[in-house]
């Protein structure tokens, strides 16, 4: 009896332990939907209780990016880090390390940005190496080759490399990427055929126009930004799920102090919607519109569009330090 009582006991466990891992998968299934519509309180909530002792590499990895959305820079270094040591074979792990310890590098002392950029083009070529179909590491390593020097491993050369693995596996990274490489040879005439022949080719144009209507800003050239900005907003109109693109749109308008009230209601179409993306923070975006309602003199909107972003990600910094 007591033999078959083992058995019993052991089966109990086996059924436990499955529970158990199945609800664990719910609860990432669930982080990971919270992230993607710009609920990162929600998202942590979800995900602190699965961080510690026998934590998972995917669970680091979420927490990283709701961290790297919040724009908390050496949290989610040190969550992505974590990630990497429990699955070192993980390429996107490794892919949002590199993110992480890219924007450290871009606000740390020049000695730091130095030592940590050559770990940012380590962890992207590493992403790329465990799995050399992963566009948007071979989009970032491009990206990071084009812009680096050469003392910490960049190079245009390189670049142009990776523009030719990306031409098999993703072509309008591929072509956004040679235009990339045209700008920082200050070939603005080559870096604009790019862009307009990513937006020829695109599925999905209203992203590229939003691409396109950035490089314009970089250039400074704002009656053609503008332009492209309004073309992009048109396509996003038609295409409910290329609505992120309203987001892009209104940050090249608002970073260039242009249009604001179009600005906004961008902002405001794109919180409307259904479709979400954790490049595209809702907290983030409600942020943003505070400011331009501020800027337009409605100040009972921007109180509560900074509520709303705080309501989302109480600890975002910029929407705290918005007045109220």
């Amino acid at each position: 009896m007591r033999f078959t009582l083992a058995w019993l006991g052991l089966a109990a466990a086996a059924v436990i332990g499955a529970f158990a891992q199945g609800g664990e998968s719910t609860q990432l299934a669930q982080a990971n939907a919270a992230l993607q519509a710009g609920e990162a309180d929600k998202a942590l909530a979800l995900l602190n209780p699965l961080i510690g002792p026998g934590g998972k590499a995917e669970a680091y990895n979420l927490r990283c990016r709701v961290e790297f959305g919040l724009e908390q820079w050496d949290r989610a270094a040190d969550d992505c880090e974590q990630a990497v040591k429990l699955d070192g074979q993980s390429s996107d792990d490794h892919l949002w390390l590199g993110r992480a310890l890219g924007e450290k590098a871009s606000r740390a002392s020049f000695l730091n940005a130095f030592s940590l950029a050559k770990r940012v083009r380590v962890e992207f070529e590493e992403a790329v190496r465990l799995n050399s179909r992963n566009g948007a590491a071979l989009a970032d390593l491009g990206q990071f080759y084009s812009e680096a020097p050469g003392v910490v491993g960049g190079g245009v050369a390189k670049a142009e490399g990776v523009a030719a693995q990306l031409d098999k596996i993703d072509p309008l990274r591929a072509i956004e990427l040679r235009g990339q490489i045209a700008e920082q040879r200050k070939d603005s005439g080559s870096a604009e055929r790019e862009f307009k022949a990513a937006l020829a080719k695109s599925p999905r144009p209203a992203f590229e126009w939003m691409a396109l209507a950035s490089f314009y800003r970089r250039q400074q050239r704002w009656t053609e930004m503008e332009s492209a900005v309004q073309s992009g907003q048109s396509a996003a109109e038609h295409d409910k799920r290329a609505s992120v693109a309203l987001y892009n749109g209104a940050n090249v308008l608002r970073t260039s102090s242009r249009d604001p009230a179009r600005a906004a209601r961008m902002l405001e179409e794109y919180l409307a919607g259904q479709v979400k993306s954790e490049d595209a923070p809702a907290f983030v975006a409600h942020t943003w519109l505070a400011r331009l309602k501020e800027q337009l003199g409605d100040s009972a909107a921007a109180g509560r569009e900074r509520s709303a972003a705080l309501a989302l990600a109480h600890e975002y910094k910029p929407a705290l330090d918005l007045k109220h």
